[in-house]
């Protein structure tokens, strides 16, 4: 009985953590969305962090039902969707940007970041 409710502690531990972690993650790239002062730096925040976050919260997803018994199909499918289209969704809001001949104010070495 005391094993079968050390195990359910760490697996629900495991849980919480991976979902605390994704969060986390979340919110790292809802904030650096709403700060970063250009368009090609507000890139790199949703397709690194908030798809970290979101994997975090995907894996909480899929220990939380494995530790139920039941299948984790969907959480793997909405993984791998979200893997594969985060960075090519960015490319293309890049190329666009791009086009559209906005200019970044990344520092290049011997440059400042403007005010």
């Amino acid at each position: 009985m005391t094993a079968e409710v050390v195990r359910w502690a760490v697996w629900e531990g495991a849980t919480v953590l991976c979902l605390v972690a994704g969060a986390f993650f979340a919110l790292v790239g809802a904030i650096g969305l709403v700060r970063l002062p250009d368009a090609f730096m507000r890139f790199h925040a949703p397709t690194k962090a908030t798809t970290l976050g979101v994997g975090g919260v995907l894996a909480a997803s899929l220990l939380y039902f494995v530790g139920r018994g039941r299948p984790v199909v969907h959480e793997l499918l909405v993984a791998l969707f979200l893997f594969v289209t985060a960075p090519v969704s960015a490319l293309m809001l890049a190329r666009a940007a791009i086009q559209l001949g906005l200019k970044s104010q990344a520092p290049l070495p011997g440059r400042k970041l403007r005010d």
